[in-house]
């Protein structure tokens, strides 16, 4: 495969946003890097560099896509909604509809963007109408730490300088299948739940190292201890210690690769300690974080 497509500049709204619910008027720099281009799909990576809360940016998006955000947070408002787009999410764009993106954080955001092709999509998601799939309507689904890793493989092939387009391309396949796949989909929830999920989401994304008592969320949200728990689990479907354990650990599947300090890494990401962060990546992946970190480190 020849060498990647980069573009790096500054972004005016809607240029460029017809591919990827992510790119804001006020961001000084964009990183939009096409990385497979095959009959299967169109695979993009996009950096924004963040710093404060910009005016929403306006976009469109003609394509059904699959995003997996990589790190950091933003709010996709597409129709009625209000979706949050970090770690332990994956979206659903529905091709043909109009849409605004706040955020992101201090730190900007980074995500991979999936663009399959129309009948590949439709085979894997066994709908010939993917405009009304119950994923494509709900928007989002929560990652869990087997589409993470997936993601992480995503990212190590991405990285690879002789990359293979065929390897890619299964690689997207498996990751479209878990994204879509067979599992229970909770109900939308009220849109007064979705705005408290939704605050939920960006404080915790925000306080991610620190050590944080349940009140202290339900405090910063507006909610009681109790109400909060109960709505997040019935939301997410895992209760809230350990979404952030999640949102912690695929932090730590992005910085292993060019991480030299696994002690600091684990203090940095609110682990207690490096004995505890290895025991708890061991049991969502299968590997101690230092064997991660040597299958996957960057050349």
């Amino acid at each position: 495969m020849g060498a990647p497509l980069e573009l790096t500049s500054t972004i005016a709204p809607g240029a460029l946003a017809n591919r990827v619910p992510g790119v804001q008027p006020m961001m000084p720099v964009v990183r939009r890097t096409r990385v497979l281009d095959s009959p299967v799909a169109l695979v993009e990576t996009l950096t924004c560099a963040g710093a404060g809360r910009p005016a929403p940016s306006e976009g469109f998006s003609p394509d059904f896509q699959v995003c997996l955000p990589v790190r950091g947070l933003f709010v996709w408002h597409v129709g009625a909604d209000d979706v949050v787009g970090e770690a332990n999410q994956v979206l659903f764009v529905s091709g043909g509809e109009d849409f605004r993106l706040s955020g992101p954080l201090p730190g900007g955001y980074s995500e991979l963007i999936v663009t399959p092709d129309p009948e590949i999509l439709a085979e894997i998601a066994s709908s010939t109408d993917l405009a009304i799939h119950p994923l494509f309507r709900r928007r989002s689904r929560r990652a869990d730490p087997h589409l993470q890793r997936l993601r992480a493989e995503m990212l190590r092939w991405v990285a690879c300088p002789d990359r293979d387009e065929r390897a890619g391309e299964e690689l997207v396949l498996t990751v479209l299948r878990s994204a879509l796949g067979a599992g229970t989909i909770a109900p939308q929830p009220s849109s007064s739940t979705r705005r408290l999920i939704r605050r939920t989401k960006e404080f915790l994304e925000a306080h991610l190292a620190a050590s944080l008592r349940l009140r202290d969320v339900a405090r910063a949200v507006g909610a009681s201890p109790a109400y909060l728990t109960d709505v997040f689990r019935r939301i997410e479907g895992v209760p809230l210690h350990q979404y952030v354990i999640q949102l912690r650990l695929a932090r730590a599947l992005v910085e292993l690769p060019h991480c030299n300090d696994l002690t600091t890494l684990a203090f940095d990401l609110g682990f207690s300690s490096h004995s505890h962060f290895a025991a708890v990546f061991h049991r969502a992946f299968g590997c101690t974080p230092s064997a991660f970190r040597r299958q996957h480190a960057r050349r």
